[in-house]
Formats: C-alpha cells, structure tokens, sequence
C-alpha cells in the first residue's frame, strides 16, 4: 500500500510542479507587459527591477496553486483511468476511496503551506511591492542627455549640447528655467554632469556667464570663466525608499487584521454610546435604533406626539423642535460613522476568510479533479488545463462577485466568500460519490434523439414510395 502511495503521489507531483510553472509564467508574464511602463525612463538599477517583480511574484503564486493543484489531479488520475491502471487497482480489491486518498492527503499539504504563505509571507511582500511600487512611481527619469536635444530634468535649468564623447559634454548651453529678476545662460565648451548625495554636480569649463536684468534691460552682465560649478538638489532624481506602517487589508496578517477588527469594534462601542446619549436625551429613550431612518422615524413621531399634547407650551416645544434638530444633525453623522466602519470591518473580514478559503479549495479540486479524471480518461495537459481553467474561472467569478457584495455589506464576509467553496464541495462530493459507486454522474436519455430518428427515417420512406 505505501509502494501504491508512492507511485499516486510522484505521478501528481510532476504535473502539479510543470503547471505550476507554466501558470505562474503565464500570469507573470501578464503582469509584466502592465508594469514595463513603470520602469522605462527611470534610469532603475537591474536589482531595483528583479525585487520589485519578486515581490509581486507572491499574489501570482497563491493564485496559481488551486489551479495548478486541479490541473494536476485531471492529468494524473486521467493517465490512470486511460492507462486502465485505475480498473486493475478495483479488480485488486483496492477501492477507489484508498486510491484517491494520497491525492486527497496531498491537498491538505499543499492548503496548509498556502495557508502559511497567505498569513505571514504574502502580505509582507504585498507590503513591500506597495513601498516600492510607490517610489518608482514618484522617481523622475533618469538624466538621459541626447545631443541636439534639450534636457529638462534638471530642476531649475534646461540644456542642450551638441556632442558627447564619454563623460565629456561639448558645446554646453544653459538656460534659467526660473521667472525671477534676473534671467541667465551659460556658455562652456564642454563639461560633464556628477551626482553626489541627493545633488547634481554639473562642472563647466571655458566658458561665459550671461546676466540680463529683466526689470532693467539696460544692465547686462557678461562673466568669463575658466572653471564654473553649478550644484541643483535632485531629491526626486534618485530612488528614495519610504518607511511607514500604514498597510491595506491585503498587506497584514493573520492578527494584524484581527487586532484592526478589535480597534473598530472598539471605536463602534464609543459612536454607539454618543448615539444613544443623544437619543436619550431627546427623546428619552435608552433603545439605539438600528440606523439613521429608524431614529429620524422614532424621532419624528416623539415630536408629533409631544406636539399634540396641549399641556405643553409654545417655548417648550420650540425648544424640543430645536433639540431634535440638532440630534438628528447629531445622529446623521454618527450613523455614517458607523456605515463606514461597516464597511471597514467587512473589508478585514473578508480579507481573514480569503486566505483560507483559497487553501482549502484546492482540496476541493483535487476532489474534482480525480473524478473528472476517472472520468473523461484523458491524461493530457491540454484537456486537464482547459477543464480546469473553466471550472477556476467560474469559481474565481463567484469569489469575486461574493467579494464585491460582502465589501458593499449586501452579504456576510463568511457568505460571500465561502459560497463558491460551498458549491465547489457539493460538486466534488456528487463526482466522488458517482465515481466510487463506478455510476454515471449524469445520465441523459438519448429517446428524444431515437425517436426523432424514427421519424426522419418513416418520412424518408413515405417519400420516396
């Protein structure tokens, strides 16, 4: 029996590792056409571009495990169904059940290294494509000097040249860029262009300084040098690494998001508690009313009752008018307050569910995929990668989707994201079970089409009699 665990395991582990492959360079490869633009012009270094692409190599990677786990199981209980090794096994007295179990025991490996990876290693590689992501995006482009062409990088001046030999700029021109009193150029024969720190060095030699007083066109001045130094700050020049602590839902942790779920919860008690002071104080009522059109409602019909009662006075429910007024001033506020902290603790929530959800799919299709396997008995990749990409695509359309609504608080963050995974369970359970009782997951009557043909076949022969 462990000879047969083996044998089951290394003909599911070479397919899974080669699809895992090819999916991870698919999507890789996607995102690499989308991302080039970030880094054209901007003068980054060969390690700055294979960080920021690994970094971003670790949401690619948890989404291609499911489907390459499902991939997988069609190509190796596929090769085995084709190969008839799965009926020599049942006429061993082996059930299928004991057949499918490395697979299934495989699945819960793999779920438990994703539910690792999405806990503490994802998001920090999140994090840090973010930061980096970021400081790419706010570098200006390197200095790229061409000859003929003006360069307007520098902060304050642009500039031309007419040729470059190496380092060496010749025929340099320099012209102020600021709207100031006075405007300068500068003419050198050559010159060449340094960076220290967060400047720029560009040293001139041979050459002229040009001064013309804007307010006074009259006074002109006009500098020889041998030797001129021109130093401009070039912050933004350079690639300046941030370091903060602020992350997004997809950038923590496991207890990250539970500790910022317990801050909400706690910041909801404190709304919750300046909601029911102010409706107590007018309407004299301890109830907090679920939101803000029930406490308006609550409100407006204290008012009306208190209105109609002829024993009050005209200043006393003046001023109950203007205390209501100003509570649901009050209360409109709060409840958006705590709307947003809805939404908020909904987008954590969901976030928690997510990586344990996808882990726990990929038992589910490994599952599947033994049955569909057994089923259509075919080994090869491109029918297991078509099968698979569709059942993955409906599946990742109804986590989206279950996503989407429980963002938006119309479901539970548990509904939505755990009903693809519930529909994905009640399909692999009905495969399974068909497969272990060696029946037809579906049957369909072929009588329609028979009787169709009969037809067909009666009018031919009345036809041509």
């Amino acid at each position: 029996m462990r000879l047969l665990t083996r044998y089951i395991l290394k003909q599911l582990f070479l397919p899974f590792f080669f699809s895992l492959l090819i999916i991870v360079f698919i999507l890789f490869t996607q995102f690499l056409l989308r991302a080039i633009d970030r880094f054209l012009g901007k003068g980054l270094d060969l390690g700055t571009i294979f960080e920021y692409l690994f970094l971003n190599l670790g949401w690619i990677t948890a989404l291609a495990v499911p489907m390459a786990v499902l991939i997988a199981a069609l190509m190796a209980f596929g090769q085995f169904s084709e190969d008839n090794e799965i009926t020599a096994m049942r006429a061993s007295g082996i059930s299928f059940l004991t057949i499918v179990r490395p697979a299934i025991i495989l699945g819960f490996g793999i779920a438990g290294v994703l539910i690792l990876f999405n806990a503490f290693i994802m998001p920090e590689m999140n994090f840090k494509a973010r930061m980096l992501s970021g400081d790419i995006y706010r570098k200006r482009p390197d200095l790229n000097i061409e000859p003929g062409y003006f360069m307007d990088d520098l902060p304050d001046y642009s500039m031309i040249i007419r040729d470059k030999e190496d380092k060496i700029l010749k025929d340099v021109r320099i012209f102020s860029k600021g709207i100031g009193e006075t405007q300068t150029s500068i003419h050198s024969k050559t010159g060449n262009l340094t960076t220290i720190d967060d400047a720029i060095l560009l040293t001139l030699f041979d050459g002229e300084i040009h001064e013309l007083d804007l307010k006074d066109y009259g006074n002109y001045r006009r500098i020889e040098f041998g030797n001129h130094i021109i130093t401009t700050p070039a912050d933004d020049l350079f690639l300046n690494r941030r370091d903060t602590t602020s992350r997004s839902d997809r950038e923590m942790t496991i207890q990250m998001i539970l500790n910022k779920k317990a801050d909400i919860n706690n910041r909801v008690e404190i709304v919750r508690s300046r909601v029911g002071r102010a409706f107590l104080r007018t309407k004299m009522d301890s109830i907090i009313p679920p939101n803000f059109e029930t406490a308006t409602l609550a409100l407006m019909t204290f008012q009306n009752n208190y209105t109609s009662d002829t024993t009050h006075t005209k200043d006393e429910i003046y001023r109950l008018e203007k205390d209501i007024g100003i509570a649901k001033r009050q209360l409109r506020n709060e409840y958006n307050l705590l709307r947003s902290y809805k939404k908020s603790f909904n987008k954590y929530s969901v976030e928690l569910h997510k990586k344990f959800s996808l882990p726990v799919a990929c038992i589910l299709f490994i599952m599947t995929g033994t049955s569909l396997g057994v089923l259509f008995k075919k080994g090869g990749f491109t029918i297991a990668t078509s099968l698979s990409f569709g059942f993955f695509l409906v599946y990742y359309i109804f986590m989206i989707g279950g996503e989407d609504l429980a963002d938006r608080t119309i479901v539970s963050p548990l509904v939505g994201i755990w009903t693809p995974n519930a529909l994905l369970f009640i399909i692999a359970a009905y495969l399974l079970i068909h497969t272990v009782r060696e029946q037809p997951p579906l049957r369909i009557s072929f009588n329609i089409f028979n009787r169709f043909k009969k037809n067909k076949d009666e009018l031919e022969s009345t036809g041509t009699a």
